[in-house]
């Protein structure tokens, strides 16, 4: 048998080694590129736009474009004037109210009772007065002693003392009972009404002033003081600290293999060697920049579906709007 010489030998060795390394690397690089799968997206933090709930002449701004701001820090002010004024009025309409209440509760004093008494009788003593002279000139007129006018006259006085004395009875009665259920009810009604009013002039009073919603970098002053606003006007932009998202997309073929809650890295390109964490907070259910009705297996390959990732940036370095890599470690 013919021997194989030893350089060939050792050619052919050295060649197969060269192929199963080749075969290896092939294998790492495509068992990595398998497991890991790349977005890229871009820096998407909340704007807040700022603005009175009420009109006015705008008085302060206490902070310019580029100023950090804290939760509850005031940052401007209208003219209180017209509010202090109506918070007064109403604070006087709801003591207005509240004494009409009560004197319908309490009805008629002592002395209006006692009033009312004397009444009926002065009107008792003049009915019996007009009764007897009403007599009186009954019996004349029947003897020719008396004219038919004083007779008249007599009826007249003893029906009007009779209806007089009618009325300062009710009156009486009216003081004894008090006053009706009904107005008593309309009565507390109108306080609550007043206390709402007054509420509501509080409410005005306190939206005078706009509050920082959160910890945030005021990014645009668009009134300045002297200026009329009406309500709903923006007054500040403010970017906020906190959450910062991501937000990108994927294939419709990777979705199946991310979930929320996932982690991730993300890379910006001002600073690659120094990832932020970030984990999957949102994967919208509806597909994005694809035709509405999907109806071939290649046009599935199109679907891409939008990501919220949150990301920790506990040194505010990302600026809204910058492009980013975002890399999952992903286990089938």
């Amino acid at each position: 048998m013919r021997k194989i010489p030893k350089p060939l030998l050792f050619g052919a060795v050295f060649i197969l080694v060269i192929m199963i390394v080749y075969i290896l690397v092939g294998f790492i690089r495509y068992q990595r590129n398998h497991d890991l799968l790349v977005l890229y997206g871009n820096v998407d933090i909340r704007q807040v736009d700022l603005g009175f709930r009420v009109s006015g002449r705008l008085q302060k701004m206490f902070f310019e474009e580029g100023d950090e701001v804290k939760q509850g820090d005031v940052l401007a002010v209208l003219d209180k004037a017209p509010y202090e004024a109506d918070l007064a009025a109403a604070k006087a309409q709801v003591g207005q109210t509240e004494a009409n209440f009560l004197k319908l509760m309490h009805g008629s004093r002592p002395q209006e009772i006692e009033e009312a008494k004397a009444l009926v009788g002065e009107r008792e003593a003049t009915f019996t007065n007009a009764g007897i002279l009403f007599a009186r000139e009954s019996e004349q007129i029947k003897i020719g002693a008396s004219s038919q006018q004083a007779y008249d006259n007599a009826l007249a006085q003893k029906k009007e003392a009779e209806a007089q004395l009618k009325s300062a009875k009710e009156s009486l009665s009216l003081a004894l009972e008090g006053f009706r259920k009904e107005d008593i009810q309309a009565g507390k009604a109108a306080v609550e009404v007043a206390k709402a009013q007054l509420d509501s002039a509080k409410i005005n009073l306190k939206d005078t002033e706009i509050f920082s919603p959160s910890d945030g970098i005021i990014l645009s002053r668009v009134r300045e003081p002297g200026a009329i606003v009406a309500p709903q006007s923006i007054v500040y932009t403010i970017t906020l600290h906190k959450p910062v998202w991501i937000r990108a997309y994927v294939s419709e073929p990777n979705l199946g293999r991310i979930k929320p809650g996932m982690e991730a890295l993300v890379f910006t390109d001002s600073n690659p060697d120094k990832p932020f964490k970030a984990h999957i907070g949102f994967i919208s259910p509806q597909a994005e920049f694809t035709p509405k009705t999907v109806e071939t297996p290649e046009l599935r390959t199109d679907l891409v579906y939008r990501l919220r990732l949150y990301v920790d940036d506990p040194k505010g370095q990302l600026r809204q709007g910058m492009p980013v890599t975002v890399n999952l470690k992903i286990s089938d």
